[in-house]
């Protein structure tokens, strides 16, 4: 083993450390890898940049594009709103209905642009048919990563492994070539689902709460995050220093934990009550409604000359309430709300949070966001929707948001759509032209403006792939990747093609259940190639069983961005992904093993 190999093996395996360690972004770590390899002199300057160019790379960044003008004029909400109109009132047949609709937009977009549309519908479906929502988010989010692997562009993986074959002088993988296998394994998934899932999925309430009743409500809302017994009723003293302060001037919120929901004034009409807004100002005699915990109102009642009136008092306004969720892509994570300022910025106030696998209460200004936490915030509907499309938020319920995509484009988003499909179906232009043509279409037409475009693009993902990329060369540079092919050979070689199939699956799926898909597939994609070469039978075959494999991301909460986006909605703990995705994992690793082979014959 020569030294510059063993400096790549000691960069893959700290870089594989850190991305299960989850301390820092996966692009970061992929950058400080590339600089490594580079400053080391295991690859020159022009090979640890060459990712950034590569057409996989530029083609992920368009189809982000594309799906924010679908989502943005409407198309894929009216698609998950079409589910509860035809899903019937057979609990099996909706949870079909679900999966279906979910596969087929995640064959088109990303799977969690696909699962951040249908969440609010699945959870409006549970609440109006009175079932746990937990029984469909589950199946929600294993349909989403089934449906990517329907085509070409259906997640990051497909695109890698096509072009791993490209790269290496073989035919690439048709558009529509990973059809009829992903639907083999997305027929599975479904009849797994429908027929084991009562017993494999739990019934379980959101954390600290119910959602199964006819609506989320003020009073539901505010049982379920708690709220309810922590409201109190509170009258300033005289010379309390709040008198003729505004609500942000009073600095509860910062300095008690104790937020002001709600001002009642004594009129000649007698009293009026008024939500609080950052600039009301506070009356001598007025009675504020406030929510904290119990020893946190205690003391900035003493502090501020309060008297306590009442505990659990009826709110005397309607305030209009949304709860939202954190998703994996947000750029609230490992802020505070303290940082994030939402209610002087935006004039949206954070009520309450249920931290990703923790109970809801008041929140913590200093808490470090993650993915999968629950907000119930307050605020004006266009101020919420605004943090909403910017993909901050995933709101859980409908705002009246829709109403502002542009309905008018929709038709012109599908028509680019379907020109961008049939263009790559029939090989009329490279790939990477076709998508970054619909791209620019969909942008000229105005279906998304140049600002949404930009944010639209996941570049985490982006940079994890060209930044990756040269891992992959360093280790052909270094034969490290023959090595590892030699030793999947001497494994698995003597017993033929189908026990290399089998040992590529699981070595795919199980890094995929700790590392990135897209990263496992960098890695392990070109290593099947050199093993199916050494053993003389169709890279095709192994590679589409990579693909596959790194798209059951099923058996924890972190293994996927989906999966984190439905945890704390189901109300799921750890184990219970595993319960239900070791099964169908398994399941799909032998109609892997029976349905490849016969597309795709040695």
């Amino acid at each position: 083993m020569n030294t510059e190999l063993i400096i790549v093996l000691v960069v893959l395996a700290a870089t594989l450390v850190l991305f299960v360690s989850d301390r820092l972004r996966l692009d970061l770590i992929a950058l400080m890898a590339l600089l490594a390899l580079a400053l080391s002199g295991v690859i020159s300057t022009g090979e640890a940049i060459a990712g950034f160019a590569e057409p996989v790379v530029l083609m992920i960044a368009g189809l982000f594009v594309v799906g924010a003008g679908l989502f943005n004029t409407g198309v894929a909400d009216a698609m998950g709103r079409w589910v509860d109109r035809v899903a019937g009132s057979s609990p099996a047949r909706l949870v079909a209905v679900i999966m279906l609709v979910t596969a087929f937009l995640s064959a088109f977009l990303s799977s969690t642009g696909t699962v951040a549309v249908m969440l609010p519908v699945v959870m409006a479906i549970a609440r109006s048919r009175g079932i746990s929502a937990s029984r469909l988010l589950i199946p929600l989010a294993f349909a989403s990563l089934l449906g990517g692997m329907q085509t070409l562009i259906g997640t990051p993986p497909n695109l890698i492994v096509s072009s791993t074959l490209s790269q290496a002088g073989y035919e690439p993988f048709g558009f529509f070539e990973f059809t009829p296998v992903g639907i083999v394994m997305l027929a599975i998934g479904i009849a797994f689902m429908v027929l084991l899932s009562p017993h494999l999925v739990p019934e379980r309430a959101a954390r600290d709460g119910s959602h199964t009743d006819t609506g989320p409500g003020l009073t539901e809302l505010f049982s379920d995050y708690g709220l309810a017994r922590r409201l109190a009723r509170v009258r300033l003293r005289p010379g309390s220093p709040l008198a003729q302060r505004s609500v942000d001037d009073a600095a509860l919120r910062s300095d008690f934990g104790v937020t002001i929901l709600a001002l009642c004034s004594r009129t000649a009409r007698g009293r009026q009550s008024r939500p609080a807004e950052p600039g009301s100002i506070i009356r001598d005699d007025d009675e504020l409604y406030v929510t904290g915990h119990e020893d946190a109102v205690a003391r900035a009642a003493d502090a501020k000359a309060l008297e306590i009136l009442e505990w659990a008092p009826e709110l005397p306004v309607p305030l209009q309430l949304a709860e939202a969720l954190i998703p994996p892509r947000s750029s609230f994570i490992g802020r505070s709300l303290r940082e994030l300022r939402l209610r002087s910025a935006n004039g949206v106030t954070v009520l309450a949070e249920r931290p990703a696998r923790e109970d809801a209460g008041p929140p913590d200004l200093d808490h470090r966001l993650v993915a999968g936490d629950a907000l119930l915030m307050s605020g004006r509907r266009k101020a919420i929707s605004a943090l909403a499309a910017a993909r901050d938020l995933v709101v859980l319920g409908d705002l009246g948001e829709s109403a502002d995509r542009k309905r008018s484009h929709a038709p012109v988003a599908l028509v680019i759509m379907l020109m961008m499909l049939i263009t790559m179906t029939f090989s009329l232009v490279a790939n990477v032209i076709a998508v970054l043509g619909a791209a620019t279409l969909l942008v000229l037409t105005r279906c998304v403006s140049m600002e949404q475009a930009y944010r639209s693009i996941n570049w985490e993902s982006v940079v994890l792939i060209a930044a990756i990329l040269p891992m992959a060369t360093a280790l052909d540079n270094t034969g490290g990747m023959q090595l590892a092919a030699d030793a999947l050979l001497d494994m698995a070689g003597s017993l033929g093609p189908i026990a290399l199939m089998a040992a590529l699956f699981v070595f795919t799926s199980a890094l995929s259940q700790l590392v990135s898909n897209t990263a496992t597939t960098v890695l392990v994609a070109p290593i099947a190639l050199q093993a199916a070469i050494g053993m003389d039978v169709n890279p095709h075959a192994m590679l589409m069983t990579v693909a596959i494999a790194a798209s059951t991301a099923f058996a924890t909460p972190v293994a996927s961005p989906v999966n984190t986006l439905v945890l704390n909605p189901g109300g799921y703990r750890f184990g219970d992904f595993a319960k239900a995705g070791i099964p169908l994992q398994l399941l799909i690793l032998v109609a892997t093993l029976l349905v490849v082979p016969w597309l795709f014959p040695f």
